[in-house]
């Protein structure tokens, strides 16, 4: 992650967000409003099981393991699916963000992935969790 871009400036580098409320605080807006509409989404397609908590100081959704994180940067927001699978699948619905590494869809603060497409990728990733688990 680049230092440089990430929106929380505010923060103590040394800070370690409590959980995901307190790392949402210090996110301005719009990204604040947009990160709270990923993290609905999210909830809304995790098992109840799933629990929220903080990882590499990010928003993280745990199910059997850790199941999607979402970010604040400067100029955009991403999803961390943690499954190139998972991307590959849903290669048709994400032409139009862009992609880093295996794992991580960027997306502009004001052109957030539809919630839809959140789920799809929060379920496949679930059962991914629960094939591993078997």
């Amino acid at each position: 992650m680049n230092k440089k871009s990430v929106v929380r400036r505010s923060l103590p580098k040394n800070k370690i967000p409590n959980d995901i409320d307190d790392y949402l605080a210090d996110v301005p807006e719009p990204a604040r409003s947009t990160l709270e509409k990923v993290r609905a989404a999210i909830r809304a397609a995790a098992p109840k099981e799933a629990t929220e908590c903080i990882s590499y100081r990010i928003p993280t959704f745990d199910y059997q393991g850790h199941l999607v994180a979402f970010a604040a940067f400067k100029n955009h927001c991403s999803l961390f699916p943690m499954s190139y699978a998972v991307i590959r699948a849903c290669k048709d619905e994400l032409k139009r963000y862009t992609q880093s590494g295996k794992g991580t869809i960027q997306f502009p603060v004001d052109k957030p992935l539809s919630p839809a497409l959140i789920r799809k990728i929060v379920k496949a990733r679930v059962a991914e969790q629960e094939k591993k688990a078997r």
